[in-house]
């Protein structure tokens, strides 16, 4: 009984240590409350923030606060009550679009509140964040942008040599033309 205890006590500490080590790289965390959720849909919503770069992980309120012990969301302590789970993610948007893309087809996940950085942010708050492009989106309109520039920066140099072969051919006609005469 004694040796039991003692495995049991073993893997809560790894547990927490595991959770910390993963607060401490995330740069967003999101709380829900997924009261009612069969297995099922955890393990499709697991699937769907592991997609977006992220983790989700159901567990005890008890061992998740001491997992945000000595890390920058110390201040979500407050929202592990209940029937909680928590997304993770180094992507700030990602791991928040899928929670709040999730709870708005299935009602028995209810986004709690969440946090990006240092700063708490209550329900709305994280929903706000789900709005935001994510990593990947602003990856691409940066290429998009990084790409566009070459070919106005060709055009621009294009037009001012088209803009002097027509200056002098201008010039080459007024001169046709004729001392006084218009071209």
């Amino acid at each position: 009984m004694e040796a039991e205890k003692t495995v049991q006590r073993t893997e809560k500490e790894q547990l927490v240590a595991s959770l910390n080590r993963a607060f401490t790289e995330a740069t967003a965390v999101v709380i829900t409350r997924q009261s009612g959720l069969s297995v099922s849909e955890i393990s499709e919503l697991r699937r769907k923030v592991r997609a977006a770069g992220g983790r989700f992980k159901v567990t005890k309120n008890r061992l998740a606060r001491r997992a945000l012990s000595g890390t920058k969301y110390e201040g979500l302590a407050d929202l592990l009550t209940g029937p909680t789970a928590i997304a993770f993610s180094s992507d700030a948007v990602a791991v928040a679009k899928v929670a709040v893309d999730f709870s708005k087809t299935n009602e028995k996940l209810v986004i709690a509140g969440g946090a990006l950085g240092a700063r708490v942010l209550n329900p709305e708050g994280v929903k706000a964040l789900a709005t935001l492009p994510s990593l990947d989106e602003l990856r691409g309109k940066i290429a998009g942008l990084l790409k566009a520039p070459p070919t106005k920066i060709a055009g621009v140099l294009q037009a001012p040599a088209g803009m002097l072969a027509r200056v002098v051919q201008g010039y080459a006609r007024q001169g046709e033309a004729g001392p006084g005469e218009a071209a």
